[in-house]
């Protein structure tokens, strides 16, 4: 190669025919030589150009998966689905809420004789924590979801459904580790459905937070009762 890259050299580089080694001669001159490197945006196109630097545009402004992300985008989850999801601290803050009860509600039944704390307790776990994963006083991001191109209804639906799906697999779990009352132990979950359904249902009358304190009070109170009744 001369001082200066040859153009039949500098065409197939621009049209992507040009071969190694020569390629990687005319590169390595590319990198150093201005003039050179004017020379080829003779032989590219202008629209060319300006596609190739949207696409960097492009690439460079992309959100990075995170591990959370990742791990739902593996699962089936979609792609902007996942992000949403995982951007969303409120809801790992519900996730991890809901390891810390379903263990201490592990621990509170195998002592007692009954599966009734696990029963009155498990399907409160979904609806608190959609209680805490939406709205405008939990979520900081809420803003940002309510000006985003997406109904405010359907993305509670989508953390409705996050939240459900891993407190219900939790307690589940916790379910299977109490063999001694066999499928009584499984009783919560028709309850936490209603429950979940229910506080959902209201959100759009009653709001985020006071829609599941209601249900919630009133399963509690529905709870009481029937034990007071059933002692008396």
């Amino acid at each position: 190669m001369s001082w200066h890259a040859d153009d039949g050299d500098l065409r197939e580089y621009a049209h992507g025919t040009l071969a190694a080694p020569r390629l990687w001669s005319v590169e390595t001159h590319l990198a150093a030589c201005a003039d050179c490197r004017a020379a080829l945006s003779a032989h590219v196109p202008p629209a060319e150009i300006s596609a190739g630097w949207a696409r960097l545009d492009a690439a460079l402004d992309a959100p990075r998966p995170g591990p959370v992300e990742s791990l739902l985008v593996r699962l089936g989850v979609a792609d902007h689905t996942a992000r949403l999801l995982a951007a969303t601290p409120v809801l790992r803050r519900s996730w991890l809420g809901a390891v810390v009860l379903t263990l201490l509600l592990a621990v509170g039944v195998g002592v007692a004789a009954s599966p009734l704390l696990l029963l009155a307790t498990a399907p409160l776990l979904p609806l608190a924590g959609v209680a805490v994963s939406f709205g405008p006083a939990l979520d900081p991001t809420y803003e940002t979801a309510v000006v985003a191109p997406m109904h405010t209804f359907r993305l509670l639906m989508v953390r409705t459904v996050a939240v459900l799906a891993t407190t219900t697999a939790l307690s589940a779990l916790a379910s299977l580790a109490l063999p001694s009352f066999g499928l009584a132990a499984l009783g919560w979950l028709l309850p936490a459905l209603a429950l979940t359904s229910t506080g959902v249902a209201l959100t759009a009358r009653l709001g985020p937070v006071l829609a599941p304190v209601l249900v919630g009070t009133g399963w509690t109170a529905l709870v009481v009762l029937s034990r007071l009744l059933a002692s008396g």
